[in-house]
């Protein structure tokens, strides 16, 4: 007789897994791989009580992305709210969480591949590659890690349609 086990395993994803974030392959495959994993290993583990909730977090405000400047402009979910999704999938143990832009960028992908290309490769081209990501910054450089010492460094400042697309895009990450 087999032992039954009851638990649950909560992937951490990212949102930019369900819209194929440009500047982020390799992060993205990284996180495809674990979101295969889970979607595999979930029914073998079902019979068991064990329950698989893959969570695909938006950009949250936290010190890795402070010294990218570019993401001031972005909306970002707190630590606090990023826990209460954490908090949510513990309690109600849904399949995957996930925004409803993230959610509609799948879905018009699985029906329009194309045309997510044009936009993801718009937002390519409107927000440039960040100091940070160029190398340019050296660590214990003036804007690590506290969001108000943070200052837009000259060629970092968002053109207004950055800001713009930025907004429309809320809780994608790119």
């Amino acid at each position: 007789m087999r032992e039954r086990h009851s638990g649950h395993i909560i992937n951490i994803s990212t949102i930019g897994l369900q819209v194929n974030t440009p500047r982020f392959a390799a992060y993205v495959a990284s996180k495809a791989a674990l979101d295969a994993f889970s979607r595999s290993m979930a029914p073998e583990v079902v019979g068991d009580g064990v329950h698989v909730t893959t969570i695909y977090m938006p950009l949250v405000r936290t010190p890795m992305i402070a010294p990218t400047n570019i993401y001031d402009a972005f909306p970002t979910l707190n630590p606090e709210e990023a826990a209460q999704m954490i908090a949510d999938a513990i309690i109600d143990k849904p399949k995957r969480l996930a925004t409803r832009l993230g959610t509609f960028g799948q879905v018009l992908y699985a029906i329009s591949p194309k045309v997510v290309d044009q936009v993801m490769h718009t937002a390519y081209q409107i927000f440039p590659d960040s100091k940070a990501a160029k190398g340019d910054r050296k660590p214990g450089a003036e804007g690590d890690g506290k969001p108000e010492e943070r200052k837009p460094e000259k060629g970092e400042e968002m053109s207004t349609e950055a800001i713009a697309m930025a907004y429309l895009m809320r809780g994608v990450h790119f």
